[in-house]
């Protein structure tokens, strides 16, 4: 059997434990699901009328709730990760000659899967709230791909903050500015609405792009500057997420 295939294997058995523990914990199931459909309820519902954004606010909103949605799932990954560390796990992965590749990357795609299930309720929330997009066939798979490349992205960067953290409670806490991230964007209000300084981070920071970019997808007039610079900081997210869990994990491994 070839190193590739028995990597393949040992990702396939940590992707199927990693989504046994998300299954058996509800907590981490309310974080990724519905706790943002609870915040899309309250924004739209409730916030929604005092904001002036040009558009019906779901139509609006549905882009930012996307990205927030990603940022929701991190936590879990985060301590899970940590928690593996410290109570010894990966050592007896070590023992069973387990690929230390697979024990990262089933933490990625069982993150990425957890954002993109998640999205997919957000989505028919959005719906059920009278979201009515312009989007093409073609469009709604640009969504796709770049819900999928953030939370790739976001999942490299959780593991890493999980790897370097010294207690499953901190590892939880290094996310949360991933989590405050989406409110300090274009998420709910356009940025140029904000004060002086809040404006600036808003129109800089990464979140803001990649939003733009999916309401552009959503509306059916898609801009290729927010596309490239969304898909920039997606990619440079990824590689530094990647560098450093794959750093952090021959330290302590």
């Amino acid at each position: 059997m070839s190193t590739v295939t028995m990597a393949l294997e040992d990702s396939t058995i940590m992707l199927r434990r990693n989504l046994k523990h998300t299954m058996r914990n509800p907590v981490t199931v309310f974080n990724a699901v519905l706790f943002p459909i609870v915040i899309m309820l309250l924004f739209v519902k409730v916030f929604g009328g005092a904001f002036s954004v040009g558009a019906d606010y779901i139509d609006y909103a549905t882009p930012g709730m996307l990205v927030m949605t990603v940022s929701y799932g991190l936590g879990a990954t985060a301590a899970a990760v940590n928690d593996d560390m410290a109570k010894g796990v990966i050592n007896r992965f070590k023992a069973m000659d387990v690929s230390r590749g697979a024990v990262l990357t089933g933490q990625v795609v069982v993150t990425t899967v957890r954002c993109l299930v998640a999205n997919a309720a957000i989505i028919g929330v959005a719906f059920a709230l009278g979201f009515d997009p312009n989007a093409s066939a073609l469009d709604w798979l640009g969504v796709l791909g770049l819900v999928t490349l953030l939370a790739f992205a976001a999942s490299w960067l959780t593991v890493a903050l999980g790897l370097a953290a010294k207690s499953a409670e901190s590892a939880g806490l290094a996310v949360v500015p991933l989590i405050m991230l989406p409110f300090l964007s274009s998420a709910f209000v356009p940025a140029d609405s904000m004060g002086s300084g809040v404006r600036q981070f808003a129109e800089y920071q990464p979140f803001t792009p990649i939003i733009e970019t999916l309401r552009g997808l959503l509306a059916g007039t898609p801009s290729s500057g927010d596309a490239a610079a969304a898909i920039a900081w997606c990619l440079g997210l990824a590689l530094l997420g990647y560098a450093w869990a794959v750093s952090s994990f021959k330290k302590r491994a």
